[in-house]
């Protein structure tokens, strides 16, 4: 019971600030129950964080649906993307060492780190002619401003499918990939990209958390996951209305540090 207490704040604080960056928290997560549990297995350690990932963002899409944020035209399309992707990320997690599962997770996160440092941009609406592949565009009003902007959607599926595929087999949810890949390679505006991504996480967490539930993964993380799930319920609305305090840029800038730290720590454990 007395881990049952002190999760319960960390999930609150993973709940809150995955929500703000529309990261869904696993990327935080999971170098946390890395080093508070160095004897349990990589695909252990995902079940769980995957699991809270999903109640994160169930919570966080609908503080963000009640604020109108989410593209649900393009969200659907990338949720039903990533699910092929999440189930067979989920079925060969048991497959990879717990040195190499440290290893790569640490690049990845360094790796993604460094290119928000370089280009934390927050997209302007779209002005001009629409590119000949750009068959999509997007309108969505918030607060009175319509926010208008394009992308290629096979590009936008592709990219979903491996986001699906990398964040389940690491635990991750996938937000860190898919919001620098909204805003940099889809043109969406950062607020529209962190909302959209959590509606897209909450899907695809789903998908992947319920194989880990029926391969019997999440048996022996039920206190854990109870608890972190509690915590993010609870702080991720609180994120959300955060997230109207903070310009698009300055929310890249936090999601770069916080990859930053978590990527070269992990990185060190796989040695």
């Amino acid at each position: 019971m007395n881990q049952f207490f002190w999760l319960l704040p960390l999930g609150f604080l993973v709940g809150t600030f995955g929500t703000l960056i529309g990261a869904g928290g696993g990327f935080i997560l999971v170098p946390v129950l890395l080093l508070l549990y160095p004897d349990k297995s990589p695909e252990t350690i995902t079940s769980i964080s995957l699991a809270v990932v999903f109640f994160n963002a169930l919570s966080g899409s609908f503080s963000y649906s009640r604020m109108k944020r989410i593209d649900y035209k393009s969200g659907i399309v990338f949720a039903a993307a990533t699910i092929p992707g999440s189930i067979l990320g989920a079925l060969t997690t048991s497959v990879i060492s717990r040195n190499v599962f440290d290893g790569v997770f640490g690049v990845l996160l360094v790796a993604a780190s460094l290119f928000l440092m370089l280009k934390p941009k927050d997209n302007a609406d779209f002005e001009g002619e629409i590119p000949p592949n750009h068959i999509t565009r997007s309108i969505i009003d918030i607060d009175g401003i319509t926010h208008i902007y394009s992308y290629n959607p096979v590009v936008g599926v592709l990219v979903s499918i491996l986001v699906g595929y990398i964040s389940s087999l690491l635990g991750i949810g996938g937000g860190i990939i898919h919001v620098p890949v909204l805003v940099h390679t889809l043109n969406f505006p950062v607020h529209i990209a962190t909302a959209t991504s959590h509606f897209v996480l909450a899907a695809m967490s789903f998908s992947g958390t319920l194989i880990h539930l029926f391969s019997g993964l999440l048996s022996t993380g039920v206190i854990q996951t109870a608890a972190l799930s509690i915590g993010v319920l609870l702080g991720a609305p609180l994120g959300a209305r955060l997230s109207n305090r903070f310009h698009g840029v300055w929310i890249i800038r936090s999601l770069a540090i916080a990859l930053a730290l978590a990527g070269i720590r992990i990185f060190a454990m796989a040695f």
